[in-house]
């Protein structure tokens, strides 16, 4: 049962020194199982399986002609707009969050997750500094967007969390946004379907524990963010994502949560041929996923006051 309890006020020496705790064991944590990552080059076990010649220049790395030519099925695929319609004032920082993107894709567009291997967001970025090019983008702090270094990168995080939803991959780690920051403008996925992340200690790792072989695609292109999860077997299941129990409350005087539970249907196809009749049988499965409680920047947009109680129906989302 969720209940709210106020932010509490640290001074910046309490914030700095719980982010290097944090930060220390992060590092730790990637020594310690460093083997179990995903890299930007195919493993030698993974090479030697498919015969991949590793001393050629582009052998084993995974945007090499082999790699784009054996991921030929596509597992889930979607994308999402680089600019929100919001001041003047915010356009720079819309523009810093783009240019970042094309840094950040350097670092990740191609990775191959084979089975048993772990898709690390923030090990395969590494530190976001402007030595490695990243400008000023758009970050929240507290709610608020802000000027900073590296900014907008949650776009990348979210995009790619959400088409994992839709495939056979496993998500082990992804944080929640604490702010809903603003108000919904043509939404076409549910709220709380993104992973948020700060530099190293919130990150979003995903595990491959199928015996199908996964390769992330990411480009961007006319303003908008593309993902793609490519398969070297086609994946037979399909997925429908939605929330539930959707409902705003008030927790004190203008303070307002936004609350929802996100799901997912697993849709499992059988087909079967009997003479000249194609036969499909499909086998539903619904699953949780996770629940969200995010601190309202604004103040929601209803006729009658908040109750908690007050509770949507469930939607489903593609």
């Amino acid at each position: 049962m969720y209940k709210y309890i106020p932010q509490k006020k640290r001074s910046a020496l309490r914030i700095k020194l719980g982010v290097l705790f944090y930060s220390a064991l992060r590092y730790f944590f990637w020594i310690r199982h460093n083997s179990e990552f995903a890299t930007l080059r195919a493993s030698k076990k993974y090479q030697a399986k498919n015969r991949i010649n590793s001393s050629s220049k582009n052998g084993g790395l995974v945007n090499s002609d082999w790699a784009k030519k054996e991921f030929s099925f596509t597992a889930y695929s979607d994308s999402s707009d680089l600019y929100r319609n919001l001041s003047r004032d915010d356009s720079a920082m819309q523009d810093g969050k783009v240019d970042n993107l094309f840094v950040a894709l350097k670092y990740i567009d191609g990775i191959i997750l084979e089975p048993g291997k772990v898709f690390s967001y923030w090990k395969l970025l590494g530190c976001p500094t402007k030595v490695k090019g990243y400008k000023k983008g758009m970050m929240l702090v507290n709610g608020k967007p802000v000027a900073k270094t590296a900014g907008g990168l949650c776009a990348l995080s979210n995009l790619i969390y959400w088409i994992t939803l839709h495939t056979n991959l496993t998500v082990i780690e992804r944080f929640r946004h604490s702010y809903d920051v603003f108000p919904d403008s043509n939404r076409t996925r549910p709220f709380g379907s993104g992973a948020t992340c700060v530099y190293n200690y919130r990150d979003l790792m995903i595990k491959n524990e199928t015996s199908n072989t996964y390769r992330l695609e990411l480009k961007i292109e006319n303003n908008k963010l593309y993902a793609t999860w490519k398969t070297i077997f086609p994946q037979v299941e399909q997925y429908k994502v939605y929330e539930k129990d959707h409902s705003f409350t008030q927790e004190a005087a203008g303070v307002f949560v936004r609350h929802n539970s996100i799901y997912r249907t697993r849709i499992d196809q059988n087909v079967s041929k009997t003479g000249e009749e194609l036969i499909t049988e499909n086998h539903e499965a619904e699953e949780f996923i996770t629940e969200n409680h995010a601190l309202m920047m604004y103040q929601p947009f209803i006729e009658e006051p908040v109750k908690p109680s007050q509770t949507s129906k469930s939607q489903e989302y593609k």
